[in-house]
């Protein structure tokens, strides 16, 4: 009978130690979750995919990396956070960001990613709650190639100001023919390029006229907006209205293939221009627009890229993700791909970029410059301002009245942030 007993009591402790090893497999394979990123730089999607692979291969942990064509990040993310197996991490860069995405982001504050960060200056966050971490932080200005420039007899010294540049840009310009080379870029209006001007044009009026929040705005600064937008589309090999349809790659393209001395962007063209131009040819200089005391300028400096967690999804993602974040920040993998494409980045183990762009922005503050912050940021119902203003400016290029720009800068954005506000 003990005999039967002890039979029974193994066999029922084998039963329950199997179903107690089927429940925590079950519990191991829910909590093991996946991520998937919503790539917010189209130039990084290769780089992103490599490391998403590296990852999968060390963690067993599937990571997903979609890159949103440029200029449809916002339309993209609206799309497939609307779908099952959304986004676990995406990007949520700006106050109008966070008006949209907010009931979306997980509290990032305390995270391990956000204790590895050296700054919080530039994450979204309104008191205890932080929608997003910004992973990098990137300078823009004017690109100059400083080798065509001293073909064309002159050195980036001469350059201090807007009278200056002008002065530069309308004598290649009045020679390009002779020189094999104009001034300017295409300034494009397509989607893959407008950005550049409604969003990173834009910001230069809008610093100076203090806009550090939400906020209704006067367009003080329009006419010195109005000084380089006509600098830009009267010095370039593209006509003024052929601007309304030219793309990022054109303008890109001009530069690498040195048609072209002035190009405006910003430092994550680095990778890219480094492979056609000798690094030490290049000098990013600041948005001159001809306002007073502006050969303090530096260049202008700030973010639009920050991580946002989805706190929508399952608890088993949200660890995946942040586990896969904190990877990103710490490994070599990581540290070396967002040195390589990012620049600087603020993390405790972040790696020193050669980023040439980078050391420039330094630089300028080195010397006492000021930053031009990057008050774009606190633009109302971004894309829908952005679109206001391309259209304005594509009808200023037909019909030359600056009056209609003025108006869907100013009215256009007072319009829009009193429907945020109402």
């Amino acid at each position: 009978m003990k005999k039967l007993l002890a039979v029974l009591l193994a066999v029922f402790m084998c039963l329950t130690l199997a179903a107690c090893a089927g429940g925590n497999g079950g519990n191991t394979e829910e909590k093991s979750g996946s991520v998937y990123y919503l790539n917010f730089k189209p130039e990084a999607d290769e780089a992103w995919q490599k490391l998403a692979a590296q990852y999968t291969e060390q963690t067993g942990v599937e990571v997903k990396v979609v890159t949103a064509a440029s200029g449809t990040y916002d339309t993209t993310l609206q799309n497939e956070l609307g779908k099952s197996g959304a986004p676990t991490l995406f990007n949520v860069g700006n106050a109008g960001a966070v008006s949209t995405y907010g009931d979306y982001c997980y509290n990032l504050k305390g995270t391990p990613v956000y204790e590895e960060m050296t700054t919080h200056s530039f994450d979204q966050a309104e008191g205890d709650m932080t929608y997003s971490i910004g992973y990098v932080y990137e300078s823009f200005g004017i690109i100059c190639n400083k080798a065509l420039l001293a073909e064309a007899g002159h050195d980036i010294s001469e350059i201090t100001n807007f009278e200056t540049l002008k002065a530069v840009v309308e004598d290649i310009h009045a020679r390009a023919g002779e020189l094999g080379f104009d001034a300017f870029t295409s300034s494009g209006l397509d989607g893959s390029s407008s950005w550049r001007f409604s969003g990173h044009l834009a910001t230069a009026p809008l610093f100076y006229e203090g806009v550090n929040k939400k906020m209704e705005i006067k367009g003080t600064y329009l006419n010195e907006f109005k000084n380089l937008w006509d600098l830009y589309i009267n010095n370039s090999a593209t006509d003024p209205i052929a601007n309304n349809t030219a793309t990022g790659d054109q303008a890109e393209a001009e530069f690498y293939n040195k048609q072209a001395v002035f190009y405006q962007n910003g430092d994550w063209e680095y990778n890219t221009l480094s492979q056609y131009i000798d690094p030490a040819d290049m000098q990013m200089i600041p948005l001159y627009i001809g306002h007073q005391g502006e050969e303090n300028c530096g260049l202008a400096s700030g973010t639009e890229n920050c991580w946002a967690v989805n706190g929508t999804a399952s608890e088993a993602d949200i660890q995946a993700t942040l586990d896969f974040m904190y990877w990103v920040v710490t490994s070599d993998e990581g540290t070396t791909m967002l040195a390589e494409q990012f620049g600087s980045c603020p993390f405790k183990s972040a790696k020193a970029s050669n980023n040439v762009f980078k050391a420039q922005a330094n630089e300028y503050l080195a010397e006492g410059k000021y930053n031009m912050e990057w008050a774009f940021n606190y633009t109302p119902a971004v894309d829908d301002f952005r679109a206001g203003l391309v259209s304005a400016l594509q009808d200023y290029a037909q019909n030359g009245d600056w009056s209609v720009v003025e108006n869907a800068f100013v009215n256009g954005w007072n319009t829009l942030y009193a429907e945020e506000n109402s």
